[in-house]
């Protein structure tokens, strides 16, 4: 017994609670940051900066180290340098090289700053030793007061190394300094919002992502040592900003960027400059609040949430694909277009994770419904066809006895006998194979493997016309061995096994469902299924015959309009019966008549399903083979009250004269009592060969010979032939074997001479012609009669039918002659039809199949 648990269901609550957890979960992580510094990095390199043309740079390189000596130089070459670069005419000239204490060459080196006026100088923050507190390195003294500004030089590392940006003010609590770049562009220090806090604080402000324009060698770059020995090129460096630094291995800072990596660093000269260059094309990045990135995954939870659960799964992910694309396109626009950076991990989070919980929440409940039909499915009625192969053969032959009553029969198991009646071992055909039947004349044979145990099944079946059909319904039985059973899964099954089992289990229901709908569609009466209004909601195919209306047409058809349509009557009205039906829950018989054909209508009221109403189901039986059967009755006892009644009537009325004058009797009226007698017999005769006729079964039947049949009729009727002098010519030599019944098949045959010599003129002759045409034995009979109106030729087989010329020519007739003829043959699975001419007589077929002779 399974235990009963809350189902699970894809809600907006269920869907966002799980992709809260999972995003909180993920907040605790490095994924999210490592996501965001991803994304900034393709961003950036994909929309990189141009290079702004007021920025140079002069290199302290390897080549400049072999030239100039050992570092440091003295300050008097960085004057030659500056006194250089002021001869090209350069703008601004910014040093990313810490002067912290006094040196002989700084009156020099002051001159050369003083004389060109925007000079730039670091400010270094960081503690003088280990042992003292942090705090800010200037230049000398001398040199401050000749400078035109401080800038500091600090590049911030992110989490993983990298080097993406600055604070664009750093300094201690008194003031802030500007980045060495900002500097350069006339950025002056401020005062920090600081109150309160020590000297010895480190404060930054404005923090910004700088997108550099390449790697190491992007910016124009120009060796120290060359620029200083040679003369001034004003083309380079007029009206630019020039920084000098080290790009010297071992010499200053390297920088891994989103560029190069740590593979290629960058120096700080160069990310200084690239930070000019940004500044000067308002490129730099200001990142967003951290919150926003917070709110941005709030809502596009919240939208995920809303609306996964009411999409189907197909299209689940690409509402997350589209989510995601959403977002990463919101961070680039705000990027490229608003130079701001909008951490986007956290809201990618949502809908990289949105699918798979969807789906699995989806595939939880589908389990769940899995185990709930399974289980509903175990405690269902089981209504299955069993399977043929499975069954027990000795059941199986108890089956087949039943059904077609053989002759004899044997089953053995191995060389075993269990069960057998007129047939043995020795009758066991050496060629059978397993699984399939094997026919010899009326003899059926079949082996079967089940197992390591083989079985023979042997039938002798009865030696009639039906034999064949029953060998061709055996070969369709499948009794071999099918597939082997299939295993249970217990409940620890996973879900691909639960659906192949409800795959299983829905294919049973398929196929009993295709069962009953068979089963509906073959019922030999019409059934029709109403809903609680009397609306048609099922039909078989019979009322579509009967009716005569399409299939789809009767699908939500009133039943009322149905029968008003086809059989309209005022008392009681269609609509009162079926309403009565529905409201008094009591079932009605009504007569319906359609296109002249009797049926009988039952309606009957049931319980709907899950419902508190009722339906109807009406049951159509055809009753037109019983109202015919009926009128057969009364014209029978039509027939036996007059014409059978009339003649004994007459011979009662002379008998009585007779016996009141014995003395005299008269020899005419011996004749005329005579007369009547054998016209009583000869309607008793008439009645009950045709009474032998209807009762005919293939039980009775056996092999005889068509043409010798003929022969014994035409003898038969030879003498009544011979009073008229009328030939019977025969023409005729083949043998043709039938099955059927002889004595029958004469008698019939004399009916149809004794017609032809009745109705035919004096001296005149009748054709009999007997030959084969296919698998059917023929006969044809053919007179010179006055013929039959072609008003009675429909009727002509009718019981007690007369013909109305026939009476007036003072032939009286039984009327049932021809109507025993056409019963045998039809009994015989043959037909019957007659053409004829008025005035010039009548020919009958007869065909009748044959069978080939048993030697």
């Amino acid at each position: 017994m399974t235990r009963d648990r809350p189902p699970i269901k894809t809600t907006p609550w269920t869907l966002g609670t799980a992709l809260l957890l999972i995003f909180l979960l993920a907040e605790l992580t490095a994924l999210p940051q490592r996501v965001d510094y991803w994304l900034l990095d393709s961003a950036m390199l994909a929309s990189a900066p141009d290079v702004s043309p007021n920025v140079v740079i002069v290199a302290i390189d390897d080549l400049s180290l072999a030239q100039q000596g050992r570092w440091p130089w003295p300050r008097k070459t960085h004057a030659a340098l500056i006194r250089k670069l002021h001869q090209a005419g350069a703008d601004t000239i910014v040093f990313d090289i810490l002067f912290p204490e006094p040196s002989p060459d700084d009156a020099e080196f002051q001159r050369a700053m003083e004389a060109h006026g925007r000079v730039i100088l670091p400010v270094h923050i960081s503690p003088p030793s280990s042992r003292l507190l942090l705090s800010e390195q200037f230049p000398a003294s001398d040199l401050i007061t000749a400078a035109s500004g401080l800038g500091h030089a600090h590049i911030e590392l992110d989490h993983d190394g990298i080097a993406r940006g600055l604070y664009l003010f750093n300094g201690m609590t008194r003031q802030l300094w500007p980045a060495l770049g900002l500097a350069a562009s006339g950025v002056s220090s401020r005062q920090p919002d600081s109150q309160g806090l020590p000297p010895f604080v480190n404060v930054r402000e404005d923090y910004r992502i700088v997108p550099l324009a390449g790697g190491a060698g992007t910016l124009p770059t120009y060796s120290y040592t060359d620029v200083l020995n040679t003369p001034a090129i004003a083309e380079v460096f007029e009206g630019k900003t020039v920084f000098v630094g080290a790009t010297a291995a071992g010499l200053g800072d390297i920088l891994p960027t989103p560029s190069t990596g740590h593979s290629r660093p960058i120096s700080g000269v160069e990310f200084h400059a690239n930070i000019f260059s940004a500044n000067q094309q308002a490129r730099l990045i200001s990142p967003a609040p951290a919150w926003t990135g917070i709110l941005l995954a709030l809502i596009a939870l919240i939208i995920l949430a809303k609306l996964l659960p009411r999409m189907r799964p197909a299209r689940t992910l690409f509402a997350c694909i589209a989510a995601g694309a959403a977002i990463t396109c919101l961070c680039v626009f705000t990027l490229t277009n608003l130079q701001i950076w909008l951490p986007a991990a956290h809201a990618l989070i949502i809908p990289l994770f949105a699918f798979p919980i969807a789906s699995g929440l989806r595939l939880a409940m589908a389990n769940q419904f899995l185990n709930r039909q399974l289980g509903e499915l175990a405690r269902s009625p089981r209504v299955s066809l069993p399977n043929l192969s499975k069954r027990p053969l000795t059941l199986l032959l108890e089956q087949l006895q039943a059904l077609f009553q053989p002759e004899g029969w044997l089953l053995m198991e191995n060389n075993i006998t269990l069960a057998t009646c007129n047939l043995g071992p020795a009758d066991i055909p050496d060629s059978l194979k397993p699984g399939r039947w094997h026919n010899e004349g009326n003899r059926s044979w079949l082996r079967l493997n089940r197992g390591n145990i083989s079985y023979t099944l042997g039938l002798t079946l009865p030696n009639d016309l039906s034999m064949e059909a029953t060998h061709r319904y055996l070969c369709r039985l499948k009794l071999a061995d099918s597939d082997p059973a299939e295993e249970l899964l217990g409940p620890g099954e996973n879900i691909s096994a639960r659906i192949e089992r409800i795959k299983v289990a829905t294919e049973r229901l398929n196929h009993m469902h295709e069962f009953i709908r068979r089963s509906f569609e073959r019922m030999p009466d019409g059934i029709i299924v109403t809903d609680e209004l009397g609306i048609i909601r099922l039909a078989n195919g019979h009322i579509e015959e009967w009716f005569g209306e399409p299939m789809p047409s009767l699908e939500g058809l009133p039943l009322t309009r149905l029968l008003e349509g086809h059989d309209p009557r005022e008392t009681p009205p269609w609509h009162e019966t079926v309403s009565e039906t529905l409201t008094l829950l009591q079932s009605r018989t009504v007569d319906l008549q359609i296109r002249e054909k009797d049926f009988l209508i039952h309606f009957a009221p049931f319980a709907l399903p899950d419902s508190t109403q009722y339906g109807i189901i009406a049951n159509i039986s055809d009753i037109s083979e019983l109202r015919e059967q009926q009128r057969q009755h009364r014209e029978a006892i039509d027939f036996i009250s007059h014409d059978v009644r009339s003649p004994l009537v007459s011979q009662l009325a002379l008998i009585e004269q007779l016996k009141r004058d014995p003395t005299h009797i008269d020899q005419n009226q011996l004749e005329q009592l005579g007369r009547l007698a054998r016209r009583s017999y000869h309607l008793a005769e008439e009645f009950v060969q045709l009474a032998r006729a209807e009762q005919l079964t293939e039980t009775r039947f056996y092999e005889c010979e068509f043409l010798a049949i003929v022969e014994n009729a035409r003898d038969s009727v030879s003498e009544q032939a011979l009073e008229k002098h009328i030939q019977l010519q025969l023409q005729g030599t083949e043998d043709l074997w039938l099955r059927g019944n002889a004595e029958l098949l004469e008698r019939a045959v004399i009916n149809l001479l004794t017609n032809a010599v009745q109705y035919s003129p004096a001296g005149s002759a009748v054709s009999l012609q007997v030959f084969r045409a296919g698998h059917q034995a023929c006969l044809t009979i053919a007179d010179d009669g006055f013929g039959i109106d072609p008003e009675e030729l429909p009727y002509l087989f009718d019981r007690y039918r007369r013909q109305k010329s026939s009476e007036l020519a003072g032939i009286h007739g039984t009327g049932l002659g021809l109507s025993f003829v056409k019963t045998v043959v039809e009994k015989h699975r043959g037909e019957i039809y007659v053409v004829s001419t008025p005035g010039e007589g009548s020919t009958f077929t007869l065909k009748l199949p044959t069978v080939d002779p048993v030697s």
